[in-house]
Order: structure tokens, then sequence, then C-alpha cells
């Protein structure tokens, strides 16, 4: 079953970070698509760079599709997970899956130097999505109360967890609406 997969996130580096470790880190990732290099991991859409190392501004960009198998969520999450020890800061980066039966997938794998920061910024995530859901009928005082609600959603679920977060964790795949197909950028 062919599925086409779209990788897209930016993810800021330690000022320390080599390309090399970069490589290092998403090897498991270069190895499934055949390539030895981030310079050489395109996109089979030309419009889009695939995995792009600006070692001026110590930033990846991702930006990639291609055809992958059942194994490749896994894959994906390891390789970005390698990815953690030389963030600078917390971000997620999005993985979409585009079935041939046309059951899209969509989901999230959240990265960062420690698990506090990953968790603040699925925290920060979810309520810049779920504001957004509820701009279009609700007052920001309304807003206001359901944040303040997910913001001390997270608070119990991460003292629950007592710091035990992983790195790398990712938010339930969900279904895509024909709007949202295809490039989410």
């Amino acid at each position: 079953m062919r599925i086409e997969a779209h990788v897209h996130g930016t993810v800021p580096l330690r000022p320390e970070t080599s390309l090399s470790q970069v490589e290092s880190a998403l090897r498991p990732w270069l190895r499934y698509i055949d390539e030895d290099s981030l310079a050489d991991a395109r996109s089979v859409y030309e419009d889009e760079p695939g995995l792009s190392f600006d070692a001026k501004g110590k930033i990846l960009d991702i930006c990639w599709t291609g055809d992958v198998g059942r194994g490749f969520r896994e894959l994906i999450e390891e390789a970005l997970q390698a990815l953690c020890p030389f963030t600078e800061s917390a971000a997620e980066i999005e993985v979409s899956y585009y079935h041939d039966d046309g059951q899209d997938e969509f989901g999230m794998v959240f990265v960062g130097p420690t698990p506090e920061s990953i968790h603040e910024r699925q925290k920060s995530r979810m309520i810049d999505d779920v504001s957004g859901m509820l701009a279009r009928h609700f007052t920001e005082a309304e807003i206001g109360e359901v944040a303040a609600l997910v913001n001390q959603l997270f608070e119990r679920n991460w003292t629950e967890k007592t710091g035990s977060a992983q790195s790398g964790s990712t938010s339930a795949p969900r279904g895509l609406t024909p709007a949202q197909r295809r490039r989410l950028h």
C-alpha cells in the first residue's frame, strides 16, 4: 500500500551543533530514503527543499515529501528524537500521511532539549490550536477561560507524570479534511 508522507518543521539548534551531528542523529531517516547526507535528502516535489541545515543560523528546516512504507512512522520518530540533545529550544514537526484510500492522518513529533521544554511547547501548541478554533464563536475573555483550563490540565498531567515526559512524544494522528490535504504550510 502506497503512503505519501510529508514532514515539515523548523528546529532551532544549539550554537555548537555541527552538520555531522545532525546527519548522525537523522541517520535512520537518511538510510531509509537511501541518501548519505542532508544535501541529498530531496523531496519528491521540486518546490520543497527537503532537509536543510543552516550552519550560520543553526536551524534545521524540514520540508520533505516521499513515498514511505508502514515502518516509517516509528523510524521518523526515532530519528527526530535523536535530535533532542542538539536542540536549543523545543519545536514541533508536523508529519502527515496521505494514503491512497483517502484516509489521511496528521501528527506531531515534539523535540527539545528537556522533557520540560517539550511539555511547555505541547501546551503552547494546544492552547494556540484551541484558541484558534474558539475565536470563530467566542470573545477573548471566553477563550481565556478555556486556555486557563487547558493550562491546568497540562500542569496536572505533568504533575501526575512526575516529570517523566518523554522527548519526542507525539500527539495521536487525526484525519484531515479535504481542505487540509497536501502541503500544510
